[in-house]
């Protein structure tokens, strides 16, 4: 059987990784990278770092905007289609690049699996809401990591061709942990252990207002400990655009870290900011609080155990959820799974799709 892997940006490498493991022996699995995010330390890094195969094909779309990106990978992904004739295409995530493989694999009749199913955030603002929605209500399988994601799916009447899995990035992030329990890792430059925030912003709700993103920036820079700041290259260019220094107050610059070094540095953190979804999750699994700034969240469960809090419309709430008391421990919850996620998205792949 061959399943053919679509991935384009870092949280979708990180899922990757524990995918094309578990399949080793089991399936032919083809990898082809859109080139969403294209840079060496978005890209490159993660496949080595993680152990990734290279990509079979890589499109190089690079950044444009949703319109302009997502039509070249259409274009791109279904010439590969034709050429590499999968049994199915595994989607991941919420990215344009999942929206256009499981468009492009659907209009020439190939089966879709979306791993990272049901999750909703029920905010049409985001792009990456619409890509979901629209991608699980074309695909064939639905590989949900969570109890919320999968009633979310039988609400929408998808409840027959859904499976609850887990969470693959569960899978990584455990795997990760235990390794630099292993090893000695040092921490970037400038940051003693317990005594830094992690933090990481890029939504456009929160970087494309200038008079935002001052105010989230004032907000950081305003926090007693030093924040360090993983800035992608987006909001770098934005910032420059609006005159905003980046590197003020509490405020440490930082370029975003490889993955084995951003666990590290979360584990080590007093906590966490940031507008991602990913690494609300992580600091979840880590027991490091974490403070959103946006107004919901997918991962309701990092809320209702409460590791996360979220910000958004008043930022002067920010120091005191940020600096609040660490919650007391709920090691026994176990909301995104055991860490085998990836085995069961490959059994039921094998299961559904195979000839």
């Amino acid at each position: 059987m061959r399943i053919l892997s679509v991935v384009g940006a870092r949280p979708q490498f990180v899922k990757l990784a524990p995918i094309a493991k578990a399949m080793e022996g089991r399936a032919e699995h083809v990898i082809v990278h859109t080139g969403q995010h294209y840079d060496e330390l978005m890209s490159d890094v993660f496949f080595q770092d993680l152990g990734i195969p290279a990509p079979d094909y890589n499109l190089g779309v690079g950044s444009g905007k949703h319109g302009e990106q997502t039509g070249a990978m259409l274009a791109g992904l279904e010439k590969v289609f034709e050429e590499s004739h999968p049994d199915v295409v595994l989607v991941y995530g919420d990215t344009n690049s999942t929206l256009a493989a499981a468009l492009a694999a659907v209009k020439i009749h190939i089966p879709v699996a979306h791993l990272e199913a049901g999750l909703r955030s029920f905010n049409r603002r985001m792009p990456e809401e619409h890509n979901r929605v629209l991608t699980d209500h074309a695909s064939d399988l639905l590989l949900s990591p969570t109890q919320v994601g999968m009633d979310h799916l039988a609400t929408e009447g998808l409840a027959a061709r859904s499976i609850m899995v887990g969470d693959v990035m569960t899978d990584v992030l455990y795997s990760v942990r235990d390794q630099l329990a292993a090893q000695s890792q040092p921490l970037p430059d400038g940051v003693t252990a317990g005594n830094y925030y992690v933090c990481t912003i890029h939504r456009p709700d929160n970087t494309d207002d200038p008079a935002r993103l001052q105010a989230i920036v004032d907000s950081l820079g305003a926090l007693s400990k030093p924040v360090l700041l993983l800035a992608h290259p987006r909001l770098r260019v934005l910032a420059e655009s609006h005159g905003i220094d980046l590197n003020s107050g509490s405020l440490q610059l930082s370029e975003p870290l490889a993955y084995p070094q951003l666990v590290n540095a979360v584990a080590n953190s007093a906590g966490v900011v940031t507008d991602s979804g990913g690494l609300q999750k992580e600091a979840f699994l880590l027991r490091v609080p974490c403070t959103t700034i946006r107004p919901e969240t997918e991962w309701v469960e990092t809320v209702e155990l409460g590791w996360n809090v979220l910000v958004n419309d008043d930022l002067s709430l920010l120091a005191g959820a940020v600096e609040r008391p660490v919650p007391a421990p709920t090691d026994d919850a176990a909301p995104y799974g055991d860490g085998h996620a990836a085995q069961r998205t490959v059994d039921a792949l094998l299961e559904t799709f195979a000839r």
